[in-house]
């Protein structure tokens, strides 16, 4: 029986020692730095050295905190900061302005195509592009070989709503057509022929022409 009794207390002491604090397991969550730049300390001191400093909104790990001070992880690097610097981290919104633009591209659906034009007046492709992306609050350039060279490459397999989608005569040609890519195979575009109109991606006259995505 005391054999018995001992090796429970034995196997409680362990479990003691390898388990996490309440505080630390409680407390990890993603943050954003609020303010400035962030000084990163060895020891949770105002004295203790500078291991890194710490750009605004840029995301960290918080393990621990206490007495003014949170125990972080950010990159490869871990130290202490200030936790009055820190705030809740949430994810960005990514696609609110792309699903704005796409609205305000759709209320000008029927506009007549003009070359050259960018307002409800009328619009040429890029045109539509930009006013329809500058009402959401994005700045774009003017033209469609200027704008392919903005945002990240995606694959005409991972399209989401709210890419540029991006046509020429040739793979080898730069872009003289774009157009937004709304989801379920379908994009907004201004087209001499029909004006501010909706096509699929799978247009035996688009599709043969596309040369590429990006995301903005």
């Amino acid at each position: 029986m005391l054999k018995k009794l001992l090796s429970l207390v034995l196997l409680a002491s362990s479990i003691s020692v390898v388990a996490p604090t309440l505080s630390e397991a409680a407390t990890s969550k993603y943050v954003k730095v609020s303010s400035g730049t962030l000084n990163v300390r060895k020891s949770a001191s105002t004295r203790a050295s500078i291991v890194a400093k710490l750009k605004k909104g840029t995301k960290v790990t918080v393990y621990s905190t206490s007495k003014g001070w949170a125990k972080i992880k950010a990159s490869s690097k871990s130290g202490y900061v200030s936790s009055k610097y820190l705030g809740s981290y949430s994810a960005p919104k990514s696609t609110a302005y792309h699903t704005k633009a796409i609205k305000v591209a759709k209320s000008n659906l029927g506009v007549k195509y003009r070359y050259g034009g960018t307002t409800p007046s009328g619009f040429d492709c890029s045109g539509l592009v930009k006013y329809s992306y500058a009402k959401a609050g994005k700045t774009l350039p003017r033209t469609a070989a200027d704008m392919y060279q903005k945002g990240s490459r995606v694959s005409s397999s991972s399209l989401k709503t709210g890419d540029l989608m991006f046509f020429a005569p040739n793979r080898a040609s730069r872009p003289t057509h774009v157009s937004i890519y709304m989801g379920s195979g379908k994009m907004i575009q201004a087209a001499t022929s029909k004006g501010v109109s909706i096509a699929a991606t799978s247009n035996t006259y688009w599709k043969p022409k596309f040369i590429g995505a990006k995301r903005i």
